[in-house]
């Protein structure tokens, strides 16, 4: 996975680009322009799932190393920072937000699939 970064003034808009490896979580920090504190916040509270993240490894920086992230987890961390940035979101209500969002368009779908919404 290969993550192109743009910067425009206070914006960072990152494209990820899926060629089959995994991000680390310098990367998603670096693609978010954040520390890489911030992942392990993200980690701790389900906002990511990082591969090969045993749960007893949430408690230090150290264990970040060999975590590996999807395109998915780089895309969830993004629409965090949108809206930590837009409204001044705490990281559970983002992670609400984000899970309400997921619901949503499921149950558009799954409306659609029935027939009962274009």
């Amino acid at each position: 996975m290969a993550v192109t970064l743009h910067a425009h003034s206070t914006l960072i808009a990152a494209t990820a680009r899926d060629d089959g490896a995994a991000l680390a979580a310098e990367d998603i920090a670096r693609a978010c322009d954040a520390q890489i504190e911030w992942v392990l916040q993200l980690v701790r509270t389900g906002i990511v799932q990082a591969l090969g993240a045993p749960e007893q490894s949430l408690s230090s920086l150290a264990s970040l190393g060999p975590w590996r992230f999807g395109s998915a987890d780089l895309h969830r961390a993004l629409e965090v920072r949108r809206l930590e940035r837009d409204f001044d979101a705490s990281l559970d209500a983002a992670a609400l937000i984000l899970d309400l969002e997921t619901e949503v368009r499921r149950l558009r779908a799954l409306l659609r699939a029935r027939g009962l919404r274009d």
